[in-house]
């Protein structure tokens, strides 16, 4: 094994069991719970990886996880299943070796999540594509299809596989997946009929009655309710963290990314259906003439439903539980079934109808998911199946499940043993032989074709007469009694048991993993897995599409009289091929191992470790593992991880790496039996010296890591010293700096403070010269100014004194003068008094005066107006009896009238110039002129319609009609139904589109037709195969449709119109339609027609009109749906229209996706 650091380096426990010392059971077991308690769920025993399960979600499957573990060495990193999937999907890609994964353990171990964990590792470091992201979405998707039919929860697991699993995956040159095939082994038939308390039936059944909608339920004539059928255990139907409406759509979902079409999974379901109805029929007894019971069927409500879902006659099926019929070369010979027949009749039906459906969906997946056979493929097995099991009441199943586990066992023993014999040649080790457990001689007790378990239980289900389990255990107890492994109370070697316990009807096999108790009750009955013939010919007959091909045995035409194969030698037989094919592949393991029975995490049961560690041989395994050279590694990471216990090695070694490896043990005095030089690699034959390197190299590390240390410290010291001293140098300039700015500016300040004082100083000083000067000429002004002040004043006083004596003259003249005005003041105010009163007295007078004048005037202009008022009054009622005599008493009714007929006259007048054109199609009309006429204005606008599209049809020759009709016929069929109809209506129907009868070209195909053509064109016949097109003339008839080649004119194909039952087309642009023929008739040999063509509403139209008018044939439908199924020989077709961008210029493309599927891509339309 070749190992770097991180296997070995801070490892819980020890991650591979090959290096566990000292090598016990107890320390195997304690080993795993140290590892488990730290969530450390996988250990190695060499390259088989050992996988507990958690019950309960850990981070260590992120994408994160699937990159660490991409391409690296399997000993590289920590134990992981993503370490040995990768192991086996790079040796399958770039050493072209196939690989098989062999996935074992007890139910409940995980082995299921196991097998989805390395699909999905695969899946992920695979190549990228749109076809292999198909191909790994589809074999992805298979596993919640094949988990919803053949899962269950049982009482140790909630999703526990029922059956046994073997997936090949397909690989290309580059390692990109092609596809897949699945083989499926022993599914628990039985668990449909009945489950043990605590458990339920197969998934699907709750899925389907939880998730289906209301209107898919009541096509399936079921209901809801759980309690209403038989086969449901009602105690567990509800399982916490399951929810089963939300599975059953993933199932629908995955069903159809897989490939099924809608019709399979009806039909699918409808026979589960079947299956829960089947449950429900009960049976009384009933007596006969002779004294014999026979069985009735006590309600046929849940039978006639049954029938309805399979398409079978009532009657035919409810004979076949009543009677069984037994042929015997020219015999036959009918016997009545009584109740317990009856009842197991039913329930074999049930168990076959439902294991022979799981069969057929494996075999569809397959079809689905297989990869084309051009080339040789590369294989990846993953085989996921059922452990080894011990209970308290072993069966039939139990017996055959061990026995599978010890074929397992036996060939995992060999591989091991050759590929480590295979690795010593190649390294030129010499080799040792290995003593160990030979399981072959069990595999001998049960697989031997004379004495053989199955032998003996074959021989006795098919030998005459009275056969039961007593008669089987005897025969065993006579053939096998000398046999070692094999014990039971009558046996030879029975007088040496010391357990006294063991049954009568019971005997033990010693099994590699320990002794298992059978009991031989069931084993007869459970190995012939009988289905009465009567049953399987009236499935056979049934007209639901799978019942033929479930039942094959039916067919009265190929009616077998040999017994069909039992179940053990069916099992035999597969697992011999299961043998023969991992024989051929290299084999990876994973074994799984539960840790507790309650389904908790962080719960670890020593002793049901202990058991499962015993019976999956993990302790035998390790003991051949490490019985020659326990671990082994190449001279490259050998020398690299321990040079430095040497110091002629480290830290560099200029030479090869095996003298290195060898300069290195011989100083480190190993002792030479411990160790063997190989080719490639060193093979160290005791744990304890690899731990004693180990020891040392741990050791070694911790000196290094002190002289590491001191360094560190050294150079981080002196760093930190230089950075403080560079750092005080920067300080300390930055100080000086600062200090003589400082001091320059008080040198500055002490400076500008002197000059200020000095400049201040001589100021004053001048400025006291200054204030002394100009008070010595403020005082020589002033006393100028009192002298001349004084000279105005007295100057002054002279000239006030004269004034005065004049003032005193002016003043008494003034007031003389005054007086005297004054005086005659009074007398002139004294007339003006006088005066004024006259002409008051006067002014009164006269406005009384006018007063009155004015009244007088008033009085008089209202006399005349008056006199006006009566008088025009009296002019009108004069005028009005002159005139009353000309006046009749309708003269209004008549003026209104005259009016209105005016009115009427005008509107007509002016819809004359204004009529629109004669064309039915104008829609125009004048506006209303006035709102009364509205309802004469619609009225005679629908009149003037009719009469102009009765002139318009007048003129119609018998075959424009014919073409108009055929018109609107199309828009009857394809109206707001099928894009292509819009671009349609404008071209008109030519029918004779190559001129058949004028043409020379045609001349001898024109001969040929006994009937008028109503139609000739070329169109494309789309080839199945790839999606192409080849070119054909159509040709039709009133009574058929004729096929040509377009080159030579030779018919190849006459369809009458009769046998043409519909025509199927899509709702876009393209041109593409289906002829459809009935099934039987002479023309459905080779199956239908898909063509194309550019005139596709012009054809479909007259289809439709001739056969109408056909006297013998139906009316044709006509199917507009853009996915239909063609019917292509023996094979149903899907065509499938999609939108997509256009291509090869803006044409429709068809292309073949599967066998089952041709695609045709339409472009968008604005």
């Amino acid at each position: 094994m070749e190992v770097k650091t991180s296997l070995l380096d801070n490892m819980i426990g020890v991650g591979d069991m090959v290096l566990l010392e000292p090598l016990s059971e107890d320390s195997f077991i304690a080993n795993l719970r140290n590892r488990f308690d730290h969530n450390e769920i996988y250990t190695y025993i060499g390259s088989v990886v050992i996988s507990m399960n958690p019950y309960r979600s850990l981070p260590i499957f992120t994408p994160e996880k699937v990159e660490e573990y991409r391409n690296r060495n399997f000993y590289e990193l920590s134990p992981h299943i993503y370490a040995l999937a990768d192991e086996a999907y790079r040796s399958l890609r770039d050493q072209d070796k196939d690989q098989c994964i062999l996935i074992t353990g007890e139910s409940g171990a995980g082995k299921t999540e196991a097998s989805k964990l390395v699909m999905s590792y695969v899946a992920a470091v695979c190549g990228k594509g749109q076809e292999v992201n198909k191909v790994k979405e589809q074999l992805l998707q298979s596993n919640p299809v094949l988990e919803a039919f053949g899962n269950a929860k049982t009482v140790r697991n909630d999703n526990s596989s029922r059956f046994g699993k073997y997936m090949d995956i397909e690989f290309d040159f580059k390692g990109d997946p092609l596809g897949g095939v699945i083989s499926n082994y022993l599914l628990e038939k039985s668990r449909v009929v009945k489950q043990p308390r605590g458990e339920r039936n197969f998934h699907i059944f709750y899925q389907l009655l939880s998730g289906a909608s209301d209107d898919t339920l009541k096509k399936l004539k079921l209901d809801r309710d759980f309690s209403k059928y038989n086969y449901l255990s009602l105690d567990s139907a509800a399982v916490n963290g399951l929810d089963d409406a939300a599975n059953f759509r993933t199932v629908r979902n995955a069903m159809q990314i897989v490939g099924f079409m809608e019709d399979e999974v009806q039909s699918v379901l409808e026979l589960v259906a079947a299956v829960l109805k089947l449950g429900n029929i009960e049976f009384k007894p009933e007596s006969r003439c002779n004294g014999n019971d026979e069985s009735r069927i006590r309600d046929k409500n849940d039978l006639k439903e049954m029938c309805e879902l399979l398409g079978t006659e009532q009657t035919v099926l409810e004979r076949a539980f009543s009677y069984r019929t037994v042929e015997a070369k020219q015999e036959k010979v009918c016997t009545t079934l009584n109740v317990a027949q009856a009842y197991y009749a039913r329930d074999a039906l049930a168990k076959n109808l439902y294991s022979r459906l799981f069969s057929w969906l494996v075999t569809r997946i397959n079809e689905s998911i297989k990869a084309a056979p051009k080339s040789r493929h590369k294989v990846m097995g993953v085989l996921d199946i059922y452990g080894f099991e011990i209970f308290e009441e072993n069966s039939f199943e139990q017996f055959i499940i061990n026995y599978c586990n010890e074929k397992l066992q036996q060939i995992f023993i060999e591989l091991t043993l050759r590929e480590e014999q295979e690795e010593y040649v190649r390294e030129g080790i010499e080799w040792t032989n290995i003593e160990y457990f030979n399981n072959a001689i069990i595999c001998d007790l049960i697989e031997n074709h004379q004495n053989g378990i199955l032998a003996m239980l074959d021989e006795e289900c098919l030998r005459p007469g009275t056969v039961t389990d007593e008669t089987f255990l005897d025969k065993l107890n006579t053939i096998c009694a000398e046999h070692l492994h094999f014990e039971s109370r009558l046996s030879k070697s029975s007088k040496f048991l010391t357990d006294h316990s063991l049954p009568h009807n019971c005997f033990r096999i010693q099994h590699y993993a320990g002794k298992v108790l059978y009991r031989a009750e069931g084993f007869v009955d459970k190995n012939n897995d009988l289905l009465y013939r009567d049953l399987s010919q009236a499935m056979y007959k049934a007209n639901h599409s799978l019942m033929k091909q479930l039942f094959p045995e039916g067919n009265p035409a190929k009616v077998n009289l040999k017994r069909p194969p039992t179940a053990g030698f069916q099992f035999r037989h597969s697992v011999g091929t299961l043998m023969r094919n991992l024989q051929t592949k290299n084999p990876n393991y994973i074994r799984c191992i539960k840790p507790n029975d309650k389904k908790a995490s962080h719960i670890f049961t020593d002793s049901l470790v202990c058991h499962q560690v015993r019976y999956l041989g993990l302790m035998e395994n390790v003991r051949v593992r490490r019985a020659g050279y326990a671990f082994r590694q190449a001279y490259e990471p050998c020398l690299e991880r321990y040079k430095m216990l040497c110091k002629r090695t480290w830290p560099h070694w200029r030479g090869p790496a095996r003298e290195g490896v060898e300069v290195l043990m011989a100083d480190l005095t190993v002792p030479a039996e411990e160790f063997s030089y190989g080719r490639s690699k060193v093979f160290i034959r005791n744990p304890r010296t690899l731990f004693f390197l180990e020891e040392r190299r741990r050791q070694c590390l911790q000196d290094l890591a002190t002289l590491i240390q001191k360094i560190y410290r050294g150079w981080k010291c002196r760093s930190h010293f230089l950075l403080l001293k560079k750092s005080q140098i920067v300080v300390a300039a930055w100080y000086r700096r600062y200090a003589q700015q400082n001091k320059y500016k008080r040198i500055k300040s002490a400076t500008t403070v002197v000059q200020s004082y000095t400049r201040g100083w001589q100021a004053r000083k001048l400025l006291r010269e200054l204030k002394y000067q100009k008070r010595c000429e403020e005082a020589v002004t002033t006393i100028s100014a009192y002298w001349h002040g004084t000279q105005a004043r007295m100057e002054l006083r002279r000239l006030k004194q004269e004034a005065r004596n004049i003032h005193a003259v002016t003043v008494i003249w003034a007031y003389w003068q005054g007086t005297k005005a004054r005086r005659e003041l009074r007398q002139l105010k004294e007339e003006a008094r006088n005066k004024h009163a006259v002409s008051v007295i006067w002014a009164g007078w006269q406005g009384t005066k006018a007063r009155r004048e004015l009244r007088r005037l008033k009085e008089e202009a209202r006399r005349k107006h008056a006199v006006a008022v009566i008088w025009a009054y009296w002019k009108g009622l004069k005028v009005r009896r002159e005139y009353r005599k000309f006046f009749r008493a309708n003269a209004g009714k008549k003026i209104y009238n005259f009016t209105i007929q005016r009115i009427m006259q005008k509107y007509f007048l002016g819809l004359k110039s204004t009529m629109p054109s004669m064309s039915p199609i104008d829609k125009s009309w004048p506006v209303k002129p006035y709102l009364f006429l509205d309802g004469v204005h619609s009225e005679l606008r629908r009149i003037f319609h009719l009469w102009r599209c009765t002139k318009y049809r007048s003129e119609f020759t018998e075959e424009k009609k014919a073409v108009f009709e055929e018109k609107l016929e199309a828009s009857e069929i394809f109206k707001d139904k099928k894009a292509l109809y819009a671009s349609s209506v404008s071209q008109p129907f030519m029918g004779d589109y190559l001129e058949i009868s004028k043409n020379p070209k045609y001349q001898k195909l024109n001969s040929a037709m006994d009937e008028k053509v109503l139609l000739a064109d070329v169109v494309n016949k789309i080839n199945r195969a790839n999606g192409k097109g080849t070119a054909r003339i159509f040709l039709l008839t009133k009574n058929s449709v004729v096929l040509a080649d377009q080159k030579t004119g030779q018919v190849k194909a006459s369809v009458p119109l009769p046998d043409l039952t519909s025509v199927s087309v899509s709702t876009q642009s393209d041109g593409f339609f289906a002829l459809k023929l009935k099934e039987g008739s002479a023309s459905a040999i080779k199956g239908d027609f898909l063509l194309s063509s550019e005139h596709l509403i012009e054809i479909i139209t007259k289809l439709h009109r001739t056969g109408a008018t056909a006297a013998d044939s139906e009316q044709l439908n006509i199917d507009i749906s853009d996915e239909f199924l063609v019917q292509f020989k023996h094979d149903k077709v899907c065509v499938k229209f999609i939108q997509g961008a256009p291509k090869n210029g803006n044409s429709v493309s068809c292309k073949r996706k599967n066998n089952r599927l041709l695609e045709v891509s339409v472009p968008s339309t604005v």
